[in-house]
């Protein structure tokens, strides 16, 4: 899947929203995520294809 984003402000609004879900999920794991990078990244292009549900559901799953 390609993704791509209109503007610098449509990509940093993106990565505030992972950001924001990546902060749920670590909650959730008990500690630091530490391959958040490959997580940013699916949870981006979930979310653009209409699919970054409740919870934000494991990223990576």
């Amino acid at each position: 899947m390609q993704v791509s984003f209109d503007s610098v402000a449509g990509l940093a609004d993106a990565l505030r929203r992972a950001e924001a879900a990546h902060g749920r999920h670590e909650q959730e794991l008990g500690h630091p995520d530490q391959d958040w990078p490959t997580w940013y990244a699916q949870y981006m292009v979930r979310e653009q294809a209409g699919d970054a549900g409740p919870a934000d559901r494991e990223a990576s799953g």
